[in-house]
């Protein structure tokens, strides 16, 4: 099972946290869930551009907080911080009307390896009609030299290098138990608009085991 769904799901609670963090009164779940997704959607069309590792929401009947992760945070903030500001203003369309908006953005290490991260700039380099076999061994090599990764595996599907009959191939490399529920994996995904049509990319990377210290000391 560990192999067929999504692997942050399923390790949440586990390992890994979840990206909304809320508790809605009576029968506002559906309601609260529906705001979330257009608040991620508004983010994404926004800007998209600025590498989003993460879009993280708390939220209670009246105050509103997001935690924006990107790689380019100047990009989202802007000059004199316009670009925030712009943001807010949309997103205050869509939240419920009189709630506090806080919105933070932080900046992903550059040790730190993002999965999603990975997955949008092997979609851009696909976009910009770059082998897809050149890209993807160009962006394992460069995961597998951080020493926080132990193994990598990059799936792209659709119509490769314009053929006539669309097909899914990978590339992997290390470590990868997606099975083990303490194993840290992360995952990205997300699709390439080519003159070909769609391309769907997938990556996972493994940063080895949550749990691996406290082992240790069991033993001690």
């Amino acid at each position: 099972m560990g192999r067929k769904i999504n692997p942050i799901a399923y390790r949440l609670g586990i390992n890994k946290p979840w990206m909304s963090r809320w508790l809605p009164p009576g029968k506002d779940f559906g309601k609260w869930l529906e705001e979330d997704e257009k608040i991620r959607e508004i983010i994404m069309k926004k800007v998209g551009n600025a590498g989003i590792a993460s879009i993280e929401i708390e939220r209670t009947p009246d105050k509103y907080r997001i935690f924006i992760k990107s790689s380019r945070p100047g990009f989202i903030i802007g000059r004199g911080g316009g670009g925030i500001e712009e943001l807010e203003k949309l997103l205050r369309k869509v939240i419920t009307a009189g709630a506090s908006l806080s919105l933070t953005v932080e900046e992903l290490k550059r040790t730190e390896v993002s999965a999603q991260i990975m997955a949008q700039n092997i979609a851009w380099d696909l976009e910009k009609r770059m082998p897809y076999r050149r890209v993807l061994k160009r962006y394992i090599d460069i995961a597998m030299q951080n020493r926080d990764v132990k193994g990598v595996k990059i799936q792209v599907a659709g119509r490769l290098g314009g053929t006539e009959i669309s097909r899914r191939e990978h590339l992997e490399k290390g470590k990868l138990p997606l099975t083990t529920l303490r194993a840290d994996i992360d995952y990205g995904e997300t699709t390439a608009f080519t003159k070909y049509g769609t391309i769907g990319v997938k990556v996972w990377a493994y940063k080895g085991d949550i749990f691996e210290n406290q082992k240790v000391e069991s033993r001690k």
